[in-house]
């Protein structure tokens, strides 16, 4: 048998519950036994089932019936149905209604977890499938220097354990690739991995997202939601801008940590959960919880292995094969003939500061590609696509100083540069940095830049011209 499973057994006679799920017990799944349609409705809706195995035939509603209302109430286990008075009407009914497959009693044990099997290996595919369209087009861990070759080396020494990662660095370096790439080197790589960024989901709705609710539990809930925490039962749950999650959602995280349990809003049972939690985030925990806006509690059970990503700036040795391989990515993907870098235009973006990072990077390798008149990037485009690239025989803005503060400068000067560019239209503007919106608006308050200002003196600056 493959990995371990939970299945919900329903059928109103004792003695057929019992010997099934000894055999499953005995092959390794865990199983829950029920005999009646009604109280197994009540389990499915509030528990995370692998497969469902359902008799048809039962006293006040039977298998079929059962199966609609789990249809109806967006149950989306996989449901194996069985009869001792089996007919074909019956069959094709029972597969119409959604019905994976359809036993005839008596089931031999061996025939039975054959088809459990084969069930739960056609689930893992399908999930496998959609993960896979998910990922098409994203990109792969890149690099050739030793900053990150030893952080892969980390990733690679604790992705096979249960251990709890945080992961820090910056917008943009890559802190979801490290995330999916514990997952698929872990023993849940055959499950789901599913992502939330705590910073995008607003305070009110993200208890609802992280754990589902019920129809009808707070206005506007027209329907069932399942929670991300159920969408990545046996898999990886990937929590990114941790630190932006409100305090009192960050004490129901703790409680789910501690017990492995969730509850839906307007649930009235908790459920059992069997999740790898990862977070990421790239503010300082450690001075929120000195601020009194991270739980103390948490940072500890969540805070157990760090894996810090370096900037790109801070990567320089990566930035000549990053763009090689963004090069054959964009260029697959828009059936483009792939634009090869002169030596002096890789040069220059190597002395690039990149306030996005690895994502913009990515962004700019692709405006330079469109941007290139002969289908090959030089130095010129380059300078168009950054203007305010600092190239060999430039002054830099700041002659003397400390380098974070030139960091700052340059940040200051493109960040306000491509404001400009974009008719201080902040989406657009972080979209052109490779940035998420909020996190231009924080990078914008570091650095001093008021936006409202800058956008009244660009505005002066015209009218006056």
């Amino acid at each position: 048998m493959g990995a371990k499973a939970h299945l919900l057994i329903v059928d109103d006679e004792a003695n057929t519950l019992a010997s099934l799920s000894r055999a499953f017990r005995l092959a390794g799944h865990e199983a829950t036994v029920c005999d009646n349609a009604a109280k197994a409705l009540e389990l499915a809706k509030a528990q995370a089932f692998d497969l469902i195995l359902s008799d048809v035939v039962m006293p006040n509603k039977d298998g079929l019936s059962l199966l609609e209302d789990l249809k109806r109430q967006g149950v989306t286990a996989p449901v194996v149905m069985m009869s001792g008075q089996a007919h074909i009407e019956m069959a094709v009914r029972a597969t119409k209604l959604g019905a994976l497959d359809f036993l005839e009693k008596p089931i031999s044990t061996e025939k039975l977890l054959l088809t459990v099997e084969n069930a739960l290996r056609l689930q893992r595919l399908e999930s496998e499938n959609r993960q896979l369209r998910q990922r098409l087009g994203k990109h792969e861990m890149v690099w050739a220097g030793d900053s990150m070759r030893r952080v892969m080396a980390q990733v690679e020494r604790v992705a096979a354990s249960e251990t709890r990662v945080c992961i820090l660095g910056e917008t943009g370096t890559g802190k979801e690739l490290v995330a999916r790439t514990l997952h698929e080197r872990s023993s849940r790589t055959g499950g789901p991995f599913v992502t939330v960024n705590c910073a995008a989901v607003p305070a009110e709705l993200i208890e609802s997202e992280l754990f589902g609710h019920e129809k009808g539990s707070f206005t506007g809930a027209a329907g069932r939601h399942i929670g991300k925490f159920e969408q990545a039962q046996h898999g990886t749950l990937f929590l990114d801008e941790i630190g932006d999650m409100p305090l009192a959602m960050q004490a129901k995280l703790l409680r789910v940590l501690e017990e492995n349990e969730i509850e839906r809003i307007g649930g009235e049972r908790p459920m059992a959960v069997d999740v790898r939690v990862i977070v990421a985030t790239h503010r300082s925990l450690e001075t929120l919880v000195g601020q009194g806006k991270f739980r103390q509690d948490l940072f500890h059970r969540i805070y157990v292995f760090p894996v810090v990503l370096p900037p790109l700036r801070e990567r320089r040795e990566d930035i000549p094969v990053l763009i090689g391989h963004f090069v054959r990515q964009v260029c697959a993907q828009n059936g483009w003939k792939e634009a090869p870098f002169t030596p002096e235009a890789v040069e220059a973006l190597q002395n690039y500061s990149w306030p996005g990072n690895v994502r913009e990077l990515r962004n700019v390798v692709e405006r330079m590609i469109l941007l290139s008149p002969d289908g090959s990037v030089d130095l010129q485009c380059v300078q168009t696509a950054l203007p305010k690239l600092q190239v060999a025989g430039s002054a830099p803005m700041r002659a003397a100083g400390p380098l974070s503060e030139r960091v700052e400068d340059f940040e200051r000067e493109t960040i306000l540069t491509e404001l400009k560019r974009n008719q201080f239209h902040v989406t657009n503007t972080a979209k052109a940095l490779g940035m998420e919106r909020s996190h231009l608006y924080k990078k914008a308050e570091q650095l001093g830049i008021d936006l409202q200002a800058a956008r009244r003196a660009a505005d002066g600056e015209s009218s006056s011209g």
